[in-house]
Parts: structure tokens; C-alpha cells; sequence
């Protein structure tokens, strides 16, 4: 039996997170643009990145907030759609349960879509991990992101307006979505809830503030639970 190595595994967390910086300065580059034109200053704007850690939701508080919604709206809408972050916590829980505490918390706070990506994927692959090494390793996908995260928007928000348009920094948003969804759709309940989102958000994009993210989310969760229950209940027959 092989000792624990959690330092090996923590450095091969950091190399294949590296690709996902490439579209993560754009990102952050981004935020932090348009957060300052929404009317924040530097240390609004840095406080939404470093306490909030997760850009969709920041970008869609951001643009409720410039078209003057209800606060109410603004965190519901925000919390709608970090909801998957609780649904990443879920899934992880197998593999992370056991760590001590403050590891666990360290691990909720830096949470990000790529570290989830990645270390899902890697724990189904080697189940033999320990879980010092499944802490490192998700850790060490986070170490090259984050701290570009904060630094990509600053930047943004101290010299957005002299970013030339031709960069077209939006291009960050939906290709590192796709990037992320695309190879999780493993599963008819994944399929389904991603088409019932998209199908629920364009229905309902009439409803005012953004909130038909709110509907497509929920509706998006309840089906893809309900397909999970059908295809378990078929699997037992």
C-alpha cells in the first residue's frame, strides 16, 4: 500500500487548473469593469469578489442592481443562481465528509465551478485517494484561480475603461460554462435539467428584474430530481 502524498496531489490540483486561466482573467477582467461602471468603487467591487467568489452570480447582482431592483431581488436572483453551489457541496460530501472542519470550511469558501469540475472528476477516477489527498488536490486546482480572481478585478476596476472593445473580454462568460457543463452532462437527469433551464429562462424572460432565473432554476432542480427518482425506481424493477 502506497503512503499518502497529499503535496503530489496538491501540485497536480495547481497544473490542471492552469488551462482555466485563460478564461479566468478575462472573467474577472470583466466584472470588475463592469462593476465600476455600475457605479462601485474599487472596494465595493473587491468586496464582492473576495466574499462572494462566484462571478455568474456577481455579474447577474451587478446588472439588477444597475436597473435599480429591489435588494430582495437582487440576493434571491444572486442566490438562485449560486444554487448550484449547494448541489457541488452534495456531491462532494462522499469524498470531503471526513476532512477536519476548518478544511471543510476552507473547501466551502472556494468553491468554484473549475475546482468542482475537476475534483469530481478525479475522485470518481482514483476512489483510492485519501482524503488528505482529496483536500490537497481540490486546493491546489483552486491556488492558481483564485488569487488571479481577485487580481484580474482589481484591474478591471481600476483601468477598465482603457481596455481596448476589440479584446471582447464577454467572450469569458459562456465559453467557460460550456467548457464546464458540457462534459458533466454524463446522465438523462443532467440532460434534462439543463434543458429545462434553458427552456424555463427564455420562457420566462419576459418576468421583470431577471426573476424568471429564479423559475428556470427551481423548475430546472425538481426535474432533474424527478428523473433521477424515475430511472432509480426502473433500475429496481
Amino acid at each position: 500500500m502506497t503512503s499518502s502524498n497529499p503535496k503530489r496531489h496538491f501540485f497536480r490540483g495547481a497544473g490542471d487548473a492552469l488551462p482555466f486561466v485563460l478564461v479566468i482573467v478575462p472573467f474577472a477582467l470583466l466584472f470588475g469593469v463592469v462593476a465600476s461602471e455600475a457605479g462601485l468603487n474599487v472596494a465595493e467591487v473587491m468586496g464582492f469578489s473576495v466574499l462572494v467568489i462566484a462571478g455568474a452570480a456577481q455579474f447577474t447582482a451587478v446588472q439588477m442592481m444597475s436597473e435599480n431592483a429591489p435588494t430582495v431581488i437582487v440576493i434571491l436572483t444572486a442566490l438562485a443562481v449560486n444554487m448550484r453551489m449547494a448541489m457541488y457541496s452534495a456531491s462532494l460530501t462522499p469524498y470531503l465528509g471526513k476532512a477536519p472542519m476548518w478544511q471543510r470550511a476552507l473547501a466551502a469558501y472556494l468553491m468554484v465551478d473549475q475546482a468542482y469540475a475537476l475534483s469530481q472528476i478525479k475522485y470518481e477516477m482514483e476512489p483510492d485517494l485519501t482524503v488528505p489527498e482529496r483536500v490537497a488536490y481540490y486546493v491546489g486546482s483552486v491556488s492558481p484561480l483564485v488569487p488571479l480572481w481577485f487580481t484580474a478585478t482589481y484591474i478591471g476596476a481600476v483601468a477598465g475603461t482603457q481596455i481596448p472593445a476589440s479584446f471582447a473580454l464577454d467572450f469569458a462568460l459562456p465559453i467557460t460554462f460550456l467548457a464546464m457543463i458540457a462534459p458533466a452532462l454524463r446522465t438523462l437527469a443532467h440532460v434534462a435539467a439543463a434543458v429545462t433551464s434553458v427552456g424555463l429562462a427564455l420562457l420566462m424572460a419576459w418576468m421583470p428584474y431577471g426573476s424568471g432565473l429564479l423559475v428556470a432554476a427551481i423548475g430546472a432542480m425538481v426535474v432533474g430530481a424527478q428523473v433521477e427518482v424515475f430511472l432509480a425506481r426502473k433500475a429496481t424493477r
